[in-house]
C-alpha cells in the first residue's frame, strides 16, 4: 500500500489527511521523498542541454515538492506535540538534511550550470521576477560554499551536519526542560491569585495527570503568577526556574551546545571569506554590518535603560514599604510593576481580561483584514493536527485565497513560544497554489466549559502572528523561493510588528472586546485606561529585548567564547545591565538564535519596529486605521511582493523614504526619556 504520506491528498484544499497519518509512516516517507528528491537533483545537475532558465532555476523550484510536504507535517506535529518517537525522528533526520543540504549546494556541477546562466542574464529575457529569484540562487549558493575548493566544501559539509545535530538537540533539551519542570500549589499558595490564574492553574495541574493546581513554565502562565502571587518565595523559586532553562546540568544542560555552536559558525564564516559571523549573516540583511545594528540597539538603549532606572526606583520603594529589605529582585518586578499599572492607571488585568476573549480576538484580527484588504473567514470542518486546532477558508470576492488554521493553547510536549509556518507556500510555477498558513500559540486553556481569556500581551501576539499569516496569505508571486515570508530576517517583521497596531485602534476595542459573562462592550473609561497605558513598563520591555539582542550580536561579532556564559556576563555588565531585570533569553534557552534561524539576528524585530511604526504612520496621516489607499499600497508594495526586490525598495515603493528611529522611541513612549 502507498504510504498516506505520500498518497495524493484527497481532503478538502489538498489539506494532509493528519488522521491517516502514524508515527511509524514517517521514516518511510522520509527515506522515498529524499530519494526522489536527490534524484531531481542529479538530473538537473547532469542535463546535456545546454543550461537556461527554464532547465535549471525553474527545474531547481519544482524539485523536491514530496520532501517539502512529508517534512512540512513531520516538523509540525514535531514542534507542537513532541513525543519521544518523533523526538527520535528528528535527530535522524537532522543531519540527513543537512547532508542532503550541502549536496545541492556544494555540488560543483549544479553550481556551473546556475553560473552560466547568471553570467548570461544579460542576454535573456528575464521578468524582474526572474532575475530576482536567479540572483539569490547564485548569491545562496556561493554563501553556502559552491566556489570554495575542495577540501573547503568538505569541511563545510561536517560543519553544516553538526550544526543540524545540535540545533535539534537544543530545541529539544529546552523541551524536556520545559515539559518536566511543574510547581505543585497547595490550596494556600492560591490566595489573592486572579480566578484566571488559579482557573489555569488547575487545568495545568489536569493536562499533567495530577492532583491540584500546578504552575509549568508556559508563559502564559507562569507570567500571570509573577505578576499576582504574594508569595516572594514560590516568586523566586518560579522565576529561577524560568530563567533556568537549558542550563540545569545533565543531559539536557544547553551550555556545552551553544559553545560548539559558537565555535562552528565562526569557522563556517571564515571559511567563506568573513571576518566573523555577524558580517556573514548581516551581509544580505537590510542592517548589512554589524556595526548598523549596534548603533541602532545603542540608540535606543540609552532612553530605555533611563527608564527602567526610574521605574526600579519606585518599584523597590513598593517593595520596602511591604516591608521586605531592599533591593528589587527580577523575581520582584512583575508583581510590584502590575500593583503599580493598576495604581497609577486603574488597569487591573484580572478584570481586563474578561474583555479579551480568544474567540472574540480572533474575529477581531479577521475583521481588520477584511477592512484593509476585503479577506473573507469561513470555519471548514477538515481533519486536523490536534483537536484543539480550528482551521478557516479565506476568501476574497468570491476566490479562494489561503486555508487559515489556529491553534492556540499550551500543552506538553508544545514547542514554547508563538510562531507562523506554512505547510505550503503560494506560488504559480507549479499551478495556482494557495497557502495553508498556520499560527501556533501557548495561550492558557481554560477550564471545561469557560471562555479562553487573554492577557493584552496575548491579544498583541494573536495580532502579531497573524500579521505573519497575512504576509502569506496575500503573497501574489510565481516562485515559492520568493514568496510570502521568505524575505530578508529584518524585514520579515514587519507585517506582523505592523499588524499589532490595530489591537490598539480604539474602534476595533470598543467592538470586539466584550464581557465572557454578560456580553458588555468594555467600558470607555477602560478603554481608555488600557490606550493610556500601551507603553507602561516599556523602560523594562526594551532593556530585556536589547541585552539579548546585543549578547546575540556580540557572541557572532567577534572570536567565539570559550566560555558563553562568561562572555554573557561580560556583555552585560558592559552596558549596565539593571540589577532586578535579565535577558528575555538568557542564552541556554535562546531558542531564537541556537535552535532557529535569527542568529546575528535577534535584533530584527527592533529593526523592524522602526519601519511598522513609521508604516503605521502613514495610515494616521490619512486620517483613517483603514484608510483603502494606503492598505492597497500596503499589499501592493510589501505583503503581496515577498521577496521579489531588496526590502529597502520595497518599503520605499510604499513610503516614499526609508524611516529613522524617532518613530520607534516615540512608539514606545520613550522619546522623553533621559
Amino acid at each position: 500500500m502507498t504510504n498516506p504520506l505520500l498518497a495524493p491528498r484527497t481532503a478538502p484544499f489538498d489539506l494532509p489527511d493528519f488522521a491517516a497519518f502514524a508515527d511509524d509512516q514517517f521514516a518511510d516517507a522520509f527515506d522515498t521523498a529524499l530519494a526522489e528528491a536527490q534524484t531531481q537533483i542529479e538530473a538537473i545537475a547532469a542535463n546535456p542541454d545546454a543550461p537556461d532558465f527554464t532547465n535549471t532555476i525553474e527545474a531547481l523550484e519544482l524539485a523536491g515538492q514530496a520532501l517539502n510536504d512529508v517534512l512540512g507535517v513531520f516538523f509540525l506535529l514535531a514542534s507542537v506535540e513532541a513525543n519521544p518517537e518523533r523526538e527520535a525522528l528528528q535527530r535522524a533526520f537532522a543531519p540527513r538534511l543537512a547532508e542532503f543540504s550541502s549536496d545541492v549546494m556544494l555540488n560543483t556541477d549544479l553550481f556551473a550550470r546556475i553560473d552560466a546562466v547568471w553570467q548570461a542574464r544579460e542576454d535573456l529575457d528575464l521578468s524582474p521576477e526572474q532575475t530576482r529569484v536567479l540572483e539569490l540562487k547564485h548569491r545562496d549558493f556561493v554563501r553556502a560554499g559552491a566556489a570554495l575548493e575542495e577540501e573547503g566544501r568538505a569541511r563545510l559539509r561536517e560543519i553544516n551536519t553538526r550544526l543540524a545535530e545540535l540545533g535539534t538537540a537544543f530545541g529539544q533539551n529546552l523541551l524536556a526542560d520545559e515539559r518536566d519542570w511543574t510547581m505543585p500549589l497547595a490550596e494556600a499558595d492560591l490566595e489573592g491569585l486572579p480566578d484566571f490564574v488559579v482557573e489555569g492553574a488547575r487545568a495545568a495541574g489536569a493536562e499533567k495527570g495530577t492532583e491540584g493546581p500546578v504552575i509549568t513554565l508556559s508563559r502564559s502562565l507562569i507570567v500571570p503568577f509573577l505578576q499576582y502571587s504574594a508569595r516572594r518565595d514560590l516568586r523566586e523559586k518560579a522565576y529561577e526556574a524560568w530563567t533556568a532553562r537549558g542550563a540545569r546540568g545533565g543531559a539536557t544542560d544547553n551550555r556545552a551546545i551553544v559553545a560548539e555552536t559558537l565555535a562552528l559558525r565562526a569557522e563556517r564564516a571564515a571559511l567563506l571569506g568573513h571576518q566573523n559571523f555577524a558580517a556573514y549573516k548581516l551581509e544580505t540583511e537590510m542592517a548589512k554590518t554589524p556595526e548598523a545594528v549596534r548603533t541602532l540597539l545603542m540608540e535606543v538603549w540609552g532612553p530605555a535603560k533611563a527608564r527602567a532606572d526610574a521605574d526600579a526606583r519606585v518599584l523597590e520603594g513598593m517593595l520596602v514599604a511591604d516591608g521586605h529589605p531592599a533591593p528589587l529582585e527580577p523575581w520582584d518586578w512583575h508583581y510590584y510593576s502590575e500593583k503599580r499599572r493598576k495604581a497609577e492607571h486603574d488597569l487591573d488585568e484580572a478584570a481586563l481580561k474578561p474583555f479579551l476573549q480568544l474567540d472574540r480576538m480572533i474575529e477581531a484580527a479577521f475583521d481588520c483584514a477584511h477592512r484593509l484588504f476585503g479577506l473573507e473567514f469561513a470555519a471548514l470542518d477538515v481533519p486536523l493536527h490536534h483537536p484543539d486546532a480550528r482551521a478557516w477558508q479565506v476568501t476574497r470576492d468570491g476566490r479562494h485565497m489561503a486555508v487559515f488554521i489556529g491553534d492556540y493553547f499550551a500543552r506538553s510536549g508544545k514547542r514554547s513560544g508563538a510562531w507562523c509556518t506554512a505547510l505550503r507556500s503560494q506560488q504559480k510555477l507549479a499551478g495556482e497554489i494557495r497557502p495553508h498558513v498556520i499560527n501556533v500559540c501557548n495561550f492558557a486553556k481554560p477550564g471545561a466549559g469557560q471562555p479562553a481569556l487573554l492577557s493584552y500581551d496575548d491579544a498583541r501576539t494573536l495580532f502579531h502572528e497573524f500579521g505573519h499569516a497575512l504576509h502569506q496569505m496575500l503573497s501574489d508571486v510565481t516562485y515559492e523561493s520568493v514568496s510570502g515570508t521568505s524575505v530578508a530576517r529584518d524585514f520579515v517583521e514587519l507585517p506582523s510588528q505592523l499588524y499589532e497596531h490595530w489591537l490598539e485602534v480604539p474602534d476595533v476595542l470598543k467592538t470586539f472586546a466584550t464581557h465572557a459573562e454578560t456580553g458588555d462592550a468594555m467600558p470607555q473609561d477602560m478603554l481608555d485606561r488600557v490606550l493610556e497605558a500601551a507603553t507602561y513598563d516599556m523602560g523594562f520591555q526594551t532593556v530585556e529585548f536589547i541585552a539579548s539582542a546585543l549578547v546575540d550580536l556580540e557572541f557572532h561579532a567577534g572570536p567565539p567564547p570559550a566560555d558563553p556564559m562568561q562572555k554573557q556576563a561580560e556583555i552585560l555588565e558592559g552596558i549596565g545591565m539593571p540589577r532586578a531585570i535579565r535577558m528575555r533569553h538568557a542564552t541556554p534557552h535562546f531558542a531564537h538564535v541556537f535552535g532557529g534561524g535569527y542568529a546575528a539576528a535577534y535584533y530584527s524585530y527592533m529593526w523592524s519596529e522602526v519601519m511598522d511604526a513609521d508604516a503605521f504612520a502613514a495610515f494616521e496621516e490619512a486620517g483613517d486605521p483603514f484608510d483603502p489607499t494606503t492598505a492597497e499600497a500596503l499589499e501592493r508594495h510589501v505583503l503581496s511582493t515577498g521577496g521579489t526586490q531588496e526590502p529597502e525598495a520595497l518599503y520605499t515603493a510604499f513610503r516614499g523614504r526609508l524611516p529613522g528611529v524617532a518613530a520607534l522611541l516615540k512608539g514606545r513612549g520613550l522619546n522623553d526619556a533621559a
